[in-house]
């Protein structure tokens, strides 16, 4: 099976789905990351709280942890918009590496970019019989997650957390609060279907041959 997860910068997918990702790569599946944008940012003072190669660099690394083959984009942060430009770059990727299952942002998430990527997967996914929505941050919606569908990823949840633990400069910009958060979610959604651990998503398609 050829997977591919959607984010808009680096660390989105492992968050939101890097356990699952872990999982696929484990068990033969060819697993890619297409991350939209350059994921460097500044502060509003104009202050440079990431460069685009401290972003790049980590995120080749957390790829690598997670058995991922990583495709860039090029956008800038905070600047992603559903366009052309982002459907058919998202549409080449679906139809280059004939996927069959797709991990993508929540269209409820109120990041910006996040809800640009949502859309644009919803848009240029549409032939790609399974799909799934993440959640990669802890901000409040006026949409509800409806979480539905529960993956065991309790023998990967090292993995995934190696793999989150490399994007360093952030963790340490956020005083490790999104480990701690995911970690808490994990447990959470294992507890409800008797696993350790396990990620949630909501479904927007699933296909059984």
């Amino acid at each position: 099976m050829n997977i591919l997860a959607i984010g808009a910068h680096f660390d989105d997918v492992e968050l939101g789905c890097g356990g699952a990702l872990a999982k696929h790569a484990r068990e033969g599946d060819k697993v890619y990351a297409y991350v939209a944008t350059v994921s460097g940012f500044t502060g509003y003072n104009k202050q440079i709280i990431r460069t685009n190669e401290i972003a790049l660099r980590e995120g080749e690394k957390s790829m690598s942890i997670l058995g991922v083959q990583l495709i860039c984009g090029r956008f800038d942060t905070f600047e992603v918009e559903f366009s052309d430009e982002l459907n058919i770059e998202i549409g080449r990727v679906v139809e280059e590496k004939k996927i069959d299952k797709v991990y993508a942002h929540w269209v409820g998430d109120i990041h910006h970019d996040h809800q640009a990527l949502a859309r644009a997967s919803l848009h240029s996914c549409r032939h790609v019989p399974r799909m799934l929505m993440y959640r990669s941050n802890w901000y409040q919606s006026n949409l509800d997650f409806r979480g539905n569908f529960y993956i065991n990823v309790t023998n990967y949840w090292q993995i995934k957390e190696d793999a989150v633990k490399a994007h360093a400069s952030e963790l340490e910009r956020t005083g490790y609060k999104w480990l701690n958060f995911f970690r808490n979610e994990a447990e959470n959604a294992g507890q409800k279907i008797g696993v350790n651990f396990a990620e949630v998503f909501e479904v927007v398609k699933w296909l059984e041959s």
